[in-house]
């Protein structure tokens, strides 16, 4: 490898190395410290580079595609401010476990601290959310510089996908020329001619990645397998509950299911609710609606519930099991611990798919039926299919119910996920159903569904809530910039509708103007400033309706259901009072 200058060495070294990692494609914003990065990124013939104007959506767009490829997809900014600006993005990354690279370009360090322009301390600038930081050695043409520097970029790619998946920071600080400038070779600046030819390895780097990282997978001893299929085989009754997770490992819980007898609660973020195995699986949805304190008073107990993927999003299905006296097993491949009532007995460390087919194949004795939860799950979907209620929740169900087979389908936080949590019934349909629940914030809510969607040919499907929405209209130049199509399905409710569920409700004053907030926004002009179709309807019907022709159609396409958020709130508190008096 040749360089007119050290500093576009450098980039070109990065570049080369992201590839031979496997990184097939970067999200970049402009700038001008990243420009040897930059320009190397884009002549690489094996990489694919998202260009983005805002840094805040750049790092969100680049978290979607790394939900959905199990892989990082780098993003890179200039330094000062615009690093700032892929915090939010890295705790939710932090947070969710979702790979992600984040490169910041900085001023070399005899500019910091000394009020030079755009120069702030980016030093550890993500503290503790990042599982691996360097700030990298300043270019320079020496062989055992580019060997570190090729070796930190290997390690850091495979750290972002590790036993823990999540965020890794590399801090690249470079001095000018930034430019691809030719510069003499016996400079300070210079690249000696012979470089490659003295020192091959360091110029050029290996065929494959610099240093190839061999990830195991953790799985549970003999002794834990016997003493879990021991507390199984014991137990009259159990659960098993899939929480939120980007792993797919939902063939294994459901043969786990079957040789157990436990029925399975299935978070829609799961990757249980949905897919081919549902017909044959005993999965469940509604329990967001029965698991009332009411309801559950006279039911047994279970003995064992067995727990996978991060906290369940329903709050009922977390009090409940905090209420029972079960032995509760949370199993997590990195040994963190996701279980926020510390009602938990037994952590077990163990990748979910390779310990629930183990622990199926041990299971020797299914529990027993249980009548009284199969019987809520069908008096829940049984009293939806009675009524003709129209609110947000049969917006949330209509979304999944009429996506098509197979969809990538990307939830925001408040209101749309806890609706499609309790309101829409699992399906055979092959529907990869998303969401930011790490940190369960309401901002890059689209630049992460456009990332999703650019990184598989499923449809895209984002079902979000006005303040989502509004939060993050610059993501939306993505549909154009970077080749993304999406329906949106957009419930505009005038403000924080999720407030409803609060008791500060009831003191208006401060709730109407500090929590609730309506903004009264016309976003119908989104359409014309980024280029796409804009439907709007108060009618659950036609939203059906204009959602189906959607799906059917090319291009983009938003349909604006509008609603009143304490209206629907209401009938939400309607339809559980009324299951809650037929099963009690």
């Amino acid at each position: 490898m040749t360089a007119p200058n050290r500093a576009t060495l450098w980039g070109r070294a990065i570049a080369d190395e992201l590839a031979k990692a496997g990184v097939d494609a970067v999200c970049v914003a402009p700038g001008s410290r990243s420009t040897p990065l930059t320009v190397a990124l884009d002549a690489h013939d094996e990489l694919t580079v998202f260009s983005h104007l805002d840094e805040r959506s750049a790092a969100f767009f680049a978290l979607g595609r790394g939900k959905v490829l199990g892989r990082p997809t780098p993003v890179v900014c200039t330094s000062g401010t615009a690093a700032a600006n892929f915090h939010p993005a890295v705790i939710e990354a932090d947070t969710g476990r979702v790979p992600l690279l984040v490169l910041t370009a900085d001023r070399p360090a005899e500019l910091r601290d000394s009020g030079a322009n755009q120069t702030v301390d980016q030093e550890k600038l993500y503290g503790d959310a990042v599982r691996f930081y360097r700030d990298l050695p300043e270019p320079a043409a020496e062989p055992r510089r580019l060997r570190s520097l090729r070796t930190t970029v290997c390690r850091a790619v495979a750290e972002t996908a590790g036993a823990e998946p999540g965020p890794v920071h590399l801090n690249v600080p470079v001095a000018k020329p930034l430019e691809p400038t030719t510069v003499p070779a016996e400079s300070p600046d210079g690249v000696p001619e012979d470089l490659a030819a003295d020192h091959p390895l360091a110029a050029r780097g290996r065929d494959g990645p610099f240093v190839d990282v061999h990830a195991g997978v953790t799985e549970p001893s003999e002794a834990t397998l016997d003493r879990l299929a021991a507390a199984v085989d014991a137990a009259d009754r159990g659960l098993l509950v899939a929480g939120p997770t980007d792993e797919a490992y939902a063939d294994a819980l459901v043969d786990l299911a079957h040789a157990t007898g436990f029925p399975l609660l299935a978070d829609p973020l799961s990757g249980v609710r949905y897919g081919p195995h549902v017909p044959d699986g005993p999965v469940l949805g509604g329990y967001d609606a029965y698991l009332h304190p009411d309801v559950t008073a006279d039911w047994p107990d279970p003995d064992v519930v067995l727990r996978f993927g991060a906290s369940p999003t329903s709050k009922p299905l977390r009090k409940y099991l905090a209420r029972t006296g079960a032995r509760q097993f949370v199993a997590d491949a990195s040994g963190g611990w996701r279980e926020a009532e510390f009602r938990a007995s037994d952590l077990v460390v163990a990748d979910p798919a390779p310990l629930a087919r183990a622990l199926a194949d041990r299971v020797e004795s299914p529990a027993e039926p249980w009548p009284a939860l199969d019987a809520a799950e069908a008096a829940h979907w049984a009293l939806l299919d009675e009524r003709d209620d129209a609110f947000e929740g049969r917006i949330a169900a209509a979304v999944a119910a009429d996506a098509p087979d197979p969809a990538t389908v990307f939830v925001s936080n408040s209101m749309p996920i806890r609706d499609l949590d309790r309101f829409a019934r699992p399906d055979a349909k092959a529907l990869r159903v998303l969401g930011n629940r790490g940190a369960s914030g309401i901002d890059g809510v689209t630049s992460t569904a456009l990332g999703a969607g650019s990184a598989t040919d499923d449809p895209l499907v984002l079902l979000t809530g006005d303040l989502a929405y509004y939060h993050d209209l610059n993501g939306l130049l993505a549909l154009s910039r970077c080749g993304v199509d999406a329906t949106i399905a957009l419930v505009n409710n005038d403000g924080g509708g999720i407030f409803h569920m609060l008791p500060i409700e009831q003191f208006d004053p401060p709730f109407q103007g500090q929590f609730k907030t309506p903004h009264g926004l016309d976003f119908e002009p989104t359409a014309d400033l980024y280029g796409f179709d804009y439907a709007r309807t108060d009618s659950l019907d036609a939203f059906r309706e204009r959602y189906r022709a959607s799906l059917d159609s090319a291009g983009t396409q938003v349909v604006e259901y509008v609603s009143d958020a304490e209206a629907s709130h209401r009938t939400r508190e309607e339809v559980r009072e009324a299951l809650v008096e037929r099963l009690t």
